[in-house]
């Protein structure tokens, strides 16, 4: 089954093995829903909005317009709740991430993006630090915006972005211009004028690790959920998978955390959680 073209201007991921020409956000989850409904698998609408632990088993609350009445009880759980990116403060453009203006992985598609013209909007080590790896691996034409924020660069650093080339804008930015579905100038408040193929942000993401420390489970300096080889996290029963998973934040690592902890709970569906009774024979 091919994937079905996105939307004009909808991104598309080329991270994916088997899709060399992309494919949209929705279609794989489409087709996962598909996939899993084939299985007997029941997906409901809604949001978790209270996790709870109790001996023997979790119980959820579910709002939306197909949740149940009343909590639903599992013996064990698995947190795919993923991570939102931070989006950057451009003036009338709240949603750039959405429309594929702005993108937030060189290391997944930083090949489509070598020899164009590319802005990084970021700021501190994470901001220079991306900046330096795009221009040493991808395009001798970068430059690092901060958006007003104020770079403390010591001489060091300093040669180092000189040394790749990479020019630092840090006026605030005050107006954009769009062109063909793309970001295509920028203009701080001096009245400068600068033009990019391409921008990325360097301003990192926010785990949405909520339920599971609500619980108790350990969390890495990012906030991300810490998870031993079967993905468990430190809540005996509790498990997670992908983005708010401490690690690289891909769609196939994240299939893979999901496999992993599936294939344990699984293999252990019949054996009491470390705080159950164990029955008799």
């Amino acid at each position: 089954m091919p994937a079905r073209p996105a939307p004009p201007g909808f991104p598309v991921s080329h991270n994916i093995p088997v899709f060399a020409e992309g494919i949209a956000g929705a279609e794989i989850l489409a087709r996962q829903r598909v996939h899993a409904e084939r299985y007997g698998a029941r997906i409901l609408a809604g949001t978790v909005t209270a996790l709870d632990r109790s001996p023997g088993h979790f119980s959820a609350i579910i709002e939306g317009p197909e949740a149940p009445t009343r909590p639903t009880y599992a013996r064990r759980v698995l947190l795919a709740t993923g991570a939102e990116d931070i989006e950057p403060d451009l003036p009338d453009l709240p949603d750039a991430v959405r429309r594929g203006l702005v993108r937030y992985c060189p290391i997944c598609d930083g090949y489509e993006a070598r020899g164009r013209r590319i802005a990084v909007i970021g700021h501190g080590d994470r901001g220079m630090g991306e900046a330096i790896f795009i221009a040493r691996t991808y395009s001798s034409d970068v430059t690092l915006l901060t958006l007003g924020q104020r770079m403390e660069l010591s001489d060091e650093q300093r040669e180092r972005l000189a040394q790749h080339g990479v020019k630092l804008v840090e006026a605030p930015i005050q107006a954009l211009d769009v062109q063909d579905g793309r970001i295509t100038a920028l203009r701080p408040r001096q009245g400068e004028e600068y033009r990019f193929d391409i921008l990325y942000s360097a301003l990192g993401l926010q785990c949405r690790s909520g339920l599971g420390s609500a619980l108790g489970a350990r969390l890495d300096g990012s906030g991300a959920l810490l998870v031993d080889a079967h993905n468990r996290t430190t809540v005996p029963g509790l498990y997670a998978a992908g983005g708010t998973v401490r690690g690289l934040d891909q769609i196939v690592v994240a299939m893979g955390h999901a496999a992993i902890a599936a294939t344990h709970i699984h293999n252990h569906c019949e054996i009491p959680t470390e705080d159950e009774p164990r029955e008799e024979a």
